[in-house]
């Protein structure tokens, strides 16, 4: 991996979290991430599972975890199972873990070969009640590919049909949502490495630039900084193209006079940090578009301070709409009747802004989190407002990623990248 080893501690207290959760003498079951095959003998790099990782810090394919809490063998109630490591796929494949470096990387003790999984296994189901079993309930998920995961969990049910299942993922999806301070420190480091890329091209750009070259200018920066590349697929919308809002060709000539929007940031260590700016391809913002930033910024800025915990994220949408409606009124683009007679379902803002304004963020860029629970600290959220403008040619998004605080404004991982007209200008004119 390029990123630095991070402390096992961070692994133990969360497979501690996850153990407190689980009935009495239940055990749950993680895989690995398949390697996804696109032809002949080529494959996607590998993503390992964020559960997987979450609980054991193992990045590499083919792993198991089981926990069994309640075990009567002490020594079986973390076990990792790994693909067996050997001189020659050292050679071929590169240096796979070894049971040392296992306990190393997870702080379990206890490693098998995958080789000994069914026998252990079975040994370990005759001494349980109850399976959980991982699944991915995000709501936005939307999947076709039968995974690793979906696989075993048929053969689970097959092999075993008299256990009583339950579910791993409500109980994942509240502890992934409140991040460790070791995963907050993770997040401030992608969060940094993006700030590195975006001050890169703020040096790089300029009229006739094509967006796919500022593309290759930032995943330069990311991989030189320990990075695997983006987060996700990255949009780099010059002119009209900003008002598609996942816009990811990046294949067009940036032309003097438009503004392009940006939603791209690094990975670090399978944590993902998420940012938008919007600058001018020739380094001056026009009047309009000055008045329009400005706008989105103030929406940015005030949205960040609903950000504290009890808050509902429903609740807190709202308010961010009352936000932006009072400044599309200020910029023209709404009036008083469009306000008056706008449908309670799908306000009169939504014209111009029509995606939501946060998300939970960590090992997902949109990441585990119950939405119908209030906010706690140290939650990590996006705050990204846009005005979207097709008539004008251009659209502008501002996003951050802050951390929930106790008491106050929440903590702005990303307050040291530029984000000020005044500041874009000037460092895209020095």
């Amino acid at each position: 991996m390029k990123y630095l080893p991070i402390d096992s501690q961070l692994f133990v207290r969360n497979r501690k979290k996850f153990t407190s959760e689980m009935k009495p003498n239940s055990l749950a079951v993680f895989n690995s991430n398949d390697i996804y095959p696109i032809g002949a003998d080529s494959t996607m790099p590998f993503q390992q599972d964020r559960n997987i990782f979450y609980l054991s810090g193992v990045d590499q394919e083919e792993s198991i975890l089981v926990l069994f809490p309640d075990c009567p063998k002490e020594n079986h109630r973390e076990i990792l199972f790994l693909r067996e490591t050997n001189d020659h796929i050292a050679v071929w494949e590169g240096e796979k873990l070894t049971k040392e470096k296992a306990l190393e990387t997870s702080g379990i003790k206890t490693v098998y070969w995958l080789s000994e999984f069914e026998r252990i296994f079975k040994e370990l189901m005759s001494q349980s009640e109850t399976v959980y079993i991982n699944t991915n309930e995000h709501y936005r998920a939307s999947i076709e590919t039968q995974t690793r995961e979906d696989r075993f969990n048929k053969w689970l049910k097959e092999k075993f049909p008299a256990h009583s299942e339950a579910k791993s993922n409500p109980i994942l999806q509240r502890l992934r949502s409140v991040k460790d301070p070791v995963e907050i420190a993770l997040i401030q480091e992608a969060c940094d490495i993006t700030e590195k890329a975006f001050r890169r091209i703020l040096g790089f750009v300029k009229p006739g630039v094509w967006e796919y070259e500022i593309e290759a200018e930032m995943m330069h920066e990311f991989l030189r900084n320990r990075s695997k590349g983006f987060a996700y697929t990255p949009i780099i919308a010059s002119g009209n193209n900003a008002n598609v809002l996942h816009y990811i060709e990046n294949n067009k000539q940036c032309q003097n006079g438009d503004l392009i929007l940006f939603d791209t940031a690094a990975e670090y260590a399978n944590y993902s940090s998420d940012l938008s700016r919007t600058i001018p391809v020739n380094g001056k913002f026009t009047d309009r578009q000055k008045a329009v930033y400005n706008a989105v910024l103030r929406v940015k800025d005030e949205a960040t301070k609903l950000l504290v915990p009890g808050t509902l994220w429903a609740d807190y949408h709202v308010e961010v709409g009352k936000i932006m409606t009072s400044e599309l009124l200020g910029l023209g683009l709404l009036d008083k009747a469009d306000v008056q007679n706008e449908n309670p379902d799908w306000p009169a803002y939504k014209k111009y802004f029509m995606h939501g304004t946060s998300h939970h963020m960590g090992l997902d860029t949109h990441d585990y989190g119950i939405l119908t629970e209030p906010m706690k600290a140290n939650m990590v959220f996006t705050v990204e407002p846009g005005i979207y403008i097709p008539d004008e040619g251009f659209g502008i998004r501002l996003e951050d990623d802050v951390v929930v605080q106790e008491k106050g404004e929440p903590l702005n991982l990303m307050k040291n990248i530029p984000i000020e007209v005044e500041e874009i200008e000037a460092l895209m004119n020095s």
